[in-house]
């Protein structure tokens, strides 16, 4: 066990803890160590591991910008293609050696001048605390009567078990969402029978992947400047499809009869068809793409329950409308505990818990930092994200904050607090901006709300330009002054 001083604790060694190290390291900070509960950097990537596993952005856009990597080898890449981009970043920029592994907080505290961090291999204590540890890390698991009993393997998406034994057997998928229309066509070619249990259909667009050829792959490494103009131009695509999610016309219209269009072209059967079509508007839930969900949907060993699991009895799982499916196998392809995170009860601030602090959603003003929680900075997490966009240029943009209030510490000494008044007026601008969008107008429940508060906490909902316009320069007048013992 070991006792640590430090200058900045990071928790959380995936996109957003080891981004940040990275740039530390490129201004000659070195007094830092990221704390990492698992054996291996990667975070999500690290993670999951079941069949298809894929991004859903294009590669050349997630990526570090101040770290392109040329030779990705498909348009979206493989899982385990971009761990390993993580894993040799952290060691060609010289952050794997801050890295502590088997290394999980257990409980953060403000002891009036730093930050005392108590984890699995010993205590460390530091003067500015970063937290890093993603949104989509706790797999959910469904309260369903009779689940834990279930006669064969139950494995969750996030936790895959290469082992899992599906060839030839009988397998049901729980979920339609992002993980699900990945994994369920893989699973389709290996399973006997497959049953897909769906509470609510997903919209799904055409994903038009593809493997890059030998040629574009070497223009790419050679000519640093296509590639970077092939990120430019993906990225202002995928600005354009912030204007459906704030359900301007033509656009929200434009893209519902493109994912109409692809249901229609790829589903024959009418009956199935009708099935597949969701009843909420689109980008309520996040949006799949894909191009083999339909086709796999549409093979005859391959069943689409329509009607939510609400029970498991042996080896059969009951759905809601009564039909009974005897398996072998169940994957649970039910998402993560996103708006309301499992380290948030961890952590404590002046004045209680920061789980105490977000009983009413997460909230943060510029999306980073906590009223009540001095010198800390929340990384991926309050209105963080995007639902049309690269979350690795929103997390870039939280890394410019952070370094701008390091730098500010440098200079000024003391202590950083953010006042209660800019929080509160940073989330009601940010509440503001979200009241019309198709996230809190669509008809639909998402793991984009808050389901208590009702409240758009996990999604920024303008464009990432508009975020970084906002939030990547770090101005101290909204912060408390020096001693962090206001309340104002």
């Amino acid at each position: 066990m070991t006792d640590d001083s430090v200058e900045v604790a990071i928790v959380g060694a995936g996109f957003a803890g080891l981004g940040l190290a990275i740039r530390m390291r490129r201004q000659g900070r070195h007094d830092f160590v990221l704390l990492e509960r698992a054996d291996d950097v990667g975070g999500t990537w690290r993670d999951n591991r079941y069949p298809g596993v894929a991004c859903d952005v294009p590669s050349h856009l997630y990526s570090f910008s101040f770290r392109p990597a040329p030779d990705w080898s498909r348009v979206y890449a493989p899982g385990a293609e971009i761990q390993q981009y993580l894993r040799t970043a952290a060691a060609e920029e010289g952050v794997a050696g801050h890295v502590r592994f088997g290394a999980e907080m257990r409980r953060a505290r403000w002891t009036g001048d730093r930050w005392e961090i108590r984890t699995a291999s010993g205590v460390v204590r530091a003067r500015v605390l970063v937290l890093a540890a993603g949104r989509l890390t706790e797999p959910r698991l469904p309260d369903i009567p009779g689940l834990d009993t279930f006669d064969g393997p139950v494995v969750h998406t996030a936790r895959w078990d290469p082992a899992t034994p599906v060839d030839g057997r009988r397998v049901g998928v729980v979920g339609t969402g992002a993980s699900a229309a990945q994994v369920i066509p893989q699973l389709a070619d290996r399973a006997a029978e497959l049953v897909v249990l769906q509470r609510t259909p997903t919209w799904v667009v055409p994903r038009g992947d593809r493997a890059y050829t030998a040629e574009e792959r070497a223009r790419f490494t050679a000519d640093p400047g296509a590639a970077r103009r092939l990120r430019e131009d993906i990225f202002d695509e995928a600005e354009r499809g912030i204007a459906a999610r704030r359900r301007v016309r033509p656009a929200i219209d434009e893209l519902r009869a493109r994912a109409r269009t692809h249901l229609e072209a790829q589903v024959t059967d009418p009956d199935l068809r009708r099935r597949l079509a969701p009843g909420y508007e689109i980008g309520c839930k996040r949006v799949v793409l894909s191009d083999e969900l339909y086709p796999a949907l549409d093979r005859p060993h391959v069943t689409l329950e329509d009607s939510a699991l609400v029970a498991v009895d042996g080896s059969t799982a009951v759905a809601a409308s009564g039909r009974r499916h005897e398996l072998d196998v169940l994957v649970l392809a039910t998402g993560f505990h996103s708006t309301r995170q499992p380290y948030a009860d961890r952590v404590h601030g002046r004045g209680g818990t920061l789980a105490q602090h977000w009983s009413d959603g997460m909230s943060a003003f510029a999306s980073t930092a906590v009223h009540g929680f001095p010198n800390m900075f929340v990384l991926d997490g309050p209105n963080a994200s995007l639902g049309h966009n690269s979350a690795v240029y929103m997390i870039e943009t939280q890394i410019d904050y952070v370094l701008g209030a390091l730098a500010h510490l440098d200079g000024a000494g003391g202590l950083l607090e953010v006042s209660a008044a800019a929080e509160r007026e940073y989330v009601r601008d940010v509440d503001r901006a979200a009241r019309d969008t198709v996230w809190l107008r669509g008809g639909c429940r998402s793991w984009y709300v808050d389901e208590a508060s009702g409240r758009l906490t996990l999604l920024w909902p303008g464009s990432a330009r508009s975020f970084r316009e906002r939030n990547a320069r770090f101005d101290p007048r909204p912060y408390l002054g020096t001693t962090g013992a206001a309340t104002a």
